[in-house]
């Protein structure tokens, strides 16, 4: 009987597509698109521009990811929950959702001076709009070189092949943006290698009484995960992980 009502509804709404007129022309709104010509200067600039935030807008999270402290806040929190073995515990959204309100915290005071030095001027025509890229850039350059070893700014200078700057601030971004990466990820790893050293001793001591018990059959998977899970509640470990994170970028 189900199959002969749901063969009666796809039936039908075939017929509606194939005959329209059954309930009344509808018109419905159309899209094109198209390439024109232009005489005045100033629609091709229009037309550039339109295209390029498009082309900004694409790469937000690419900028987000790799200009602010949310790369090392999302590797940490995947070591975490390795070393737990909760597999997908916590859900891949609720970390990332996590770790990008954590972002937005520790990134609100250069934010701020971004919005107060170079957005808000820019909005009411006291700058134009190359001033307002450079004074932008001056926050984040400041926050990514806080972070960035010299030995990784170094390394990249030589790649690159440019002379050696007076001082870290003459360096520009295509330099300070990959250097402050690879300083995020070792950083972001050694706080993984120390968040798996507990657990690590659990495991080993769980999986040593199952042997010596000759229970070696039983994963030791199965018993340590309650005791880590329980040992990082009674430590209350949210709290900690994520004042130390926050700390760390002080």
């Amino acid at each position: 009987m189900r199959v002969r009502i749901l063969l009666l509804l796809v039936c039908t709404g075939i017929h509606l597509l194939a005959a329209p007129h059954a309930f009344g022309q509808t018109a419905l709104p159309s899209i094109q698109l198209g390439v024109g010509t232009s005489d005045a200067p100033e629609d091709v600039a229009t037309t550039i521009q339109v295209i390029l935030a498009l082309t900004i807008l694409s790469l937000a999270p690419a900028i987000l990811i790799l200009t602010t402290c949310f790369t090392r806040l999302l590797i940490v929190f995947g070591f975490l929950r390795q070393a737990l073995g909760t597999h997908q515990m916590p859900p891949n959204q609720v970390l990332i959702g996590l770790t990008l309100f954590l972002t937005l915290f520790i990134m609100r005071p250069v934010l701020t001076e971004i919005h107060d030095g170079a957005l808000r001027p820019y909005l009411d025509g006291e700058i134009t709009q190359g001033e307002g890229l450079a004074i932008a850039q001056e926050p984040i350059k400041q926050f990514m070189l806080r972070q960035t070893r010299e030995k990784d700014l170094g390394l990249f200078v030589r790649i690159g092949g440019a002379e050696r700057p007076a001082n870290a601030e003459e360096l520009n971004l295509s330099t300070i943006v990959p250097a402050f990466v690879v300083s995020e990820l070792r950083i972001a790893f050694q706080i993984g290698f120390l968040l798996y050293i507990p657990f690590l001793v659990i495991d080993m001591v769980v999986a040593s009484v199952l042997m010596s018990m000759g229970m070696m059959m039983l994963p030791p998977v199965m018993i340590s995960l309650p005791f880590k899970i329980l040992l990082f509640v009674l430590t209350d470990g949210w709290f900690l992980i994520v004042r130390s994170l926050v700390g760390s970028f002080s």
